[in-house]
C-alpha cells in the first residue's frame, strides 16, 4: 500500500506518498498534479495508493518540519527512487551535494564522469519525485542563474537562502 498525506510547509502545501519501506514522493501540491506520479508508482510497486498515515511519512513530516525551522541539515529517510539507471545516479549524486552549496549544472554533469551529458543530468534533476530530501534545488546554472525548478523559481531563491542562513553562509542573493 502507498500511503499519500499533505504537508503544510512555508512554501506551501506538498503532496507526500511512501510505502512501509520508505518515500516514493514529495512535490508541491500547486505544480503538476501529483495523479499521474501516484498512478505510476502504483503501477511501479504493484499496490494500491490511499489516502492516510504510515511510518515513513511521520519521519517525513518530522524531518521536514526539523529541516525548514533550521535544526535540520541532512534527512536520515528511506527513499524509494524509481528510474532509469542514469537518473538513480543523478539522484544519488544531488545528495551529495552539501546543505547550503549549490553547483552547476555542468559541475553536477562532470561529477557524474560525462560532462557533455548537461542536458540529461538537467533533465533527470527535473525527474526527481522527492524534492527537497533529494536536493535538485542545489543545482544552478553555469553563471550563477535560477534556471530549471519544477516547484518555480522563487522556491528555489528560498531553499538556496534558508540554507545558507543555516549554514552560516552569507545571504546577500549570491550563489556560490
Amino acid at each position: 500500500m502507498i500511503r499519500t498525506s499533505d504537508i503544510d510547509t512555508p512554501l506551501g502545501k506538498m503532496v507526500a506518498a511512501a510505502t512501509k519501506e520508505g518515500i516514493c514522493l514529495l512535490r508541491f501540491a500547486d505544480g503538476p498534479p501529483p495523479g499521474s506520479d501516484l498512478e505510476a508508482l502504483s503501477k511501479i510497486f504493484g499496490v494500491e495508493v490511499e489516502r492516510g498515515e504510515n511510518r515513513q511519512l511521520r519521519r517525513l513530516k518530522k524531518q521536514l518540519k526539523e529541516y525548514f525551522t533550521g535544526k535540520r541539515k541532512e534527512f536520515r529517510l528511506r527513499l524509494l527512487t524509481q528510474g532509469t539507471g542514469f537518473q538513480k545516479s543523478v539522484w544519488e549524486s544531488l545528495q551529495g551535494i552539501p546543505y547550503g552549496k549549490t553547483i552547476s549544472y555542468l559541475e553536477h554533469s562532470r561529477i557524474l564522469g560525462n560532462p557533455e551529458a548537461v542536458r540529461a543530468v538537467a533533465h533527470a534533476n527535473g525527474e526527481n519525485r522527492i524534492v527537497i530530501v533529494i536536493p535538485c534545488h542545489r543545482v544552478i546554472g553555469a553563471d550563477g542563474s535560477l534556471v530549471g525548478y519544477g516547484g518555480g523559481l522563487e522556491r528555489k531563491r528560498w531553499l538556496i537562502d534558508h540554507e545558507k542562513k543555516y549554514s552560516g553562509q552569507a545571504v546577500d542573493g549570491t550563489l556560490f
